[in-house]
């Protein structure tokens, strides 16, 4: 990164700082009891495509949006402790793990480094049906607790068009 961005961003941070300084305290409980799950791309932008203001959601975002570990891990402390009760997962088209694959993704960091990764990427080639195979996965983990509301939904980024994914359609 160019030093002279992080002059901006510090900059910034320092009139946002200003800004806020009028405003009152948001609670830690999201104001929805929603938490969206989603890839962490930077063309999508969560607040504008779902009209949330600060406080409204909590965010977990991770490469291609896959339900992992630390993802449920997010959610269960979202749920068990700060109430959130609704699960929206996003995905997106274009995304850089359709683009990859497992095995040549931890081979070239193998062949970099001399160490192959012991995480999954989860690379995918249709974010629909990945949409349903997280939908599966949270519905299946024992950690989640609300599992009457998850929905799916694939962004498509050419479009700016939210669509929503049927669980039961493969």
């Amino acid at each position: 990164m160019d030093p002279t961005e992080i002059i901006k961003i510090v900059t910034a941070a320092e009139k946002y700082t200003e800004s806020q300084s009028v405003k009152p305290h948001v609670d830690v409980h999201p104001a929805m009891k929603l938490t969206i799950v989603s890839c962490m791309d930077s063309r999508l932008d969560l607040f504008g495509i779902l009209g949330l203001d600060i406080g409204d959601a909590h965010i977990v975002r991770n490469a291609g949006g896959i339900v992992t570990d630390d993802v449920i891990r997010s959610l269960a402390v979202s749920q068990r402790s700060l109430g959130t009760n609704m699960i929206v997962l996003i995905h997106h088209t274009d995304c850089g793990l359709e683009k990859i694959s497992d095995d040549d993704f931890k081979f070239q960091i193998e062949r970099e480094i001399g160490i192959r990764p012991s995480w999954a990427v989860e690379a995918f080639r249709d974010p629909y049906d990945d949409v349903r195979q997280s939908i599966a996965r949270l519905a299946a983990s024992p950690f989640v607790t609300h599992k009457q509301n998850i929905f799916g939904f694939v962004y498509e980024v050419d479009k700016h068009q939210l669509v929503r994914v049927d669980p039961s359609q493969s």
